[in-house]
Order: C-alpha cells, then structure tokens, then sequence
C-alpha cells in the first residue's frame, strides 16, 4: 500500500476479534498512530474533518448486528456535510462492505455484508405504509443521527444488511449502495425502449445512473465536462457529449446528477415539454429557482434517492455494470483526511477507504 504521496507503507491488519483488541498501530503517511484500548480509528467531522484515534467502540443494542468494516467509498455527500448539508456532526461515511462479528443471529456471524443505510422506527405512519427510508423518526448511516462507516467499526440492524455473494469482491461490493441509489430511478420512473434519455453529470454517480439506463435499451447520452469520464463511459458503448456542446439537443427524460446547483437549470434546457427530470444530487446551500418555466412546460420534477439493494449485488454479481473503472483512488482510513481532499478534485471519481 502507498501513502498519499505515492510512498510506501506498511499497514498492520486488524485483529482477527477486533472488539477485544487491546491496541493497533497503524502508519498515516509512514506516520505511527497509536488507537487506545477500548477506542477505534474514525474519520470524523465535528466542525472540522480530522482522524480520531480515541473514539470509543459503538455500543450494540437492541438487537443490532456490529460490522468490521472491510471497504468504504467517499461519496459527494460526505464532501457536502464538511460544507454544512444536513448539519451532521459525527463518524462519516454511508457506502461500506464488511464482517459481521456480533449479531442476534449466529448465521450472520462471518458474513459479508453491506447495509442499507436508512434505519427505520417500524412502527411510524410511513413504515406502515411500507415507506421505511421516509420514516419519520429515521436515523441515516453517517448523514443524520447515526455513526457512519469511515471506521473500523458500524452499527446497523440485521434487517439491514444484505449478505454479499463469494463472487463479488470487496471493491465492487462496496458501490452496492449508490449502484442501488441508481437503480431507485426504474423503481420511479418507467423509462420505455423507445425513450430518449440524457443522464447529466460524469462523475460517480452519474455513471452508475448512465449503466443502469442502457439496460432499458433507450437512446441515452451521458452528458458532461470532463473527457476523461466521458472516455470511460464511451469505451463501455455508451454515447456521450460534452455539457457545452448540447446547443439544441432535448430528450424524454433527463436524469440530473452533477452534483451542482446548477445541474437543474441546465437539465430543465434539455428536458421536453411534458418530459420529466428526476434530481439525484444533494448539496449544501438553497439555489434560486425559477418555477414559471417548469409550469409552461407541464415539466414533471422527480425526487431520488435510496434503492433496492438486492437488485444492485444481482447487477454486479452478473457482470452488468463495472465499477472497477469508477476507482480513482485507496487510502488507508489513518489517511481519511488527505482522502477526502482528493475526492473533491477535478477528474477524480470513486476514492476508497481501506480499513
């Protein structure tokens, strides 16, 4: 394993019992980092990002399984929360692969799992109505209420975790969750063969949307501003333009995941009468909207977020996306903090944390 500065270093592996883990060293830019007993190593952000070394252990209850985590993905919503979206103070981190190592259930003991990351009260009037990521008293995997998984260890219910199957390996398992964010677009919107589609937006998640899509058999474009993501899209077969050279192009359906305040005007130029745009990007800040266009144009608004992850491990278990291409970057949790600074720069996609 390298260093941010391209070095090598050696990172110790876990115990094989993590909770029962006196002590670790581990080596942040070839920099010793001691956690104390009965602590755990965390990226965390309380008004600034920085690594913890003395974060106590997660607590289990009420029948919660504790996870060892293996993998975990920056996404641009951590990015967004150190820019104050959602006003979240805590351990980071939403999308993650691991090892079940304490759960009510022995048959999960050793597994390897990913989360959903919604935990829902059950018993609310939109969990009754069978609409658990709306729950009303919901905590949410490193955005509200809830420790993330930029650590070595996470909390989540049972009814959460979804086995991975041997033939995924850790670095594909770990995009489960926005790959099923993705899929929550066909759970919303019936996109039809014979639909014009442009997915706005090359970066991570737009490129999982703009796989997904293909599927349907539409005419798609992937829309965006950097070649170099564009290129990675074009050699899996799927045309692409850049944003500035759009002049006139319209479609069906556009599917706005830039990631920018921005995105929905540019979408709402590209969008049909009648046609429908659905909004995948969260971010920090109110931009201005002008609602008399969408109104003359009877334009349909469609919001977007958490998906089925059981249909995301059948994709990558079947080979129908690729993900290893998305992989930018792999650092060391210890250098969580030098991670997260390259996730926000330009050209740059899927950065991972190894833990």
């Amino acid at each position: 394993m390298e260093n941010a500065a391209g070095n090598p270093c050696s990172v110790p592996s876990a115990p094989a019992s993590g909770v029962s883990m006196s002590w670790l060293t581990l080596y942040a830019g070839c920099a010793m980092i001691t956690v104390e007993e009965g602590s755990v190593l965390a990226l965390v952000y309380d008004k600034a990002l920085r690594i913890a070394t003395q974060h106590p252990l997660p607590i289990v209850q009420n029948g919660d399984a504790l996870i060892r985590v293996h993998l975990a993905g920056i996404c641009n919503t951590d990015v967004e929360i150190t820019r104050g979206y959602a006003d979240f103070h805590g351990i980071l981190g939403h999308e993650f692969v691991g090892v079940v190592e304490d759960a009510p259930d022995s048959k999960l003991i050793g597994r390897r799992v990913v989360g959903e990351i919604n935990v829902a009260c059950g018993v609310c009037t939109y969990c009754l109505a069978g609409l658990p990521t709306h729950c009303a008293n919901r905590s949410v995997l490193g955005i509200h209420a809830r420790d993330g998984a930029f650590a070595e260890y996470v909390v989540l219910p049972p009814r959460n975790l979804h086995v991975v199957p041997d033939s995924i390996p850790d670095d594909e398992a770990v995009f489960t969750e926005p790959l099923a964010a993705a899929l929550q677009i066909l759970e919303q919107v019936h996109i039809h063969p014979t639909d014009s589609v442009i997915v706005l937006g090359d970066g991570k998640l737009g490129s999982l949307v703009a796989q997904v899509v293909r599927l349907v058999g539409c005419d798609l474009v992937a829309v965006g501003k950097h070649e170099e993501k564009l290129a990675k899209l074009a050699a899996l077969g799927i045309a692409t333009a850049q944003a500035d050279d759009v002049s006139g192009r319209r479609a069906d359906i556009v599917i706005e995941c830039t990631g920018q305040p921005s995105g929905l005007d540019l979408a709402r130029a590209l969008v049909h009468p009648r046609g429908v745009i659905v909004l995948k990007s969260t971010f920090h800040g109110t931009p201005p909207l002008a609602l008399s266009p969408y109104v003359v144009d009877e334009v349909t608004i469609v919001g977007s977020r958490c998906g089925p992850f059981a249909a995301a491990l059948r994709l990558l278990e079947n080979r129908l996306v690729q993900v290893e291409p998305l992989i930018s970057g792999v650092y060391p949790l210890a250098e969580g903090v030098q991670a997260m600074a390259r996730a926000t720069e330009p050209g740059i996609l899927k950065i991972l944390l190894q833990v």
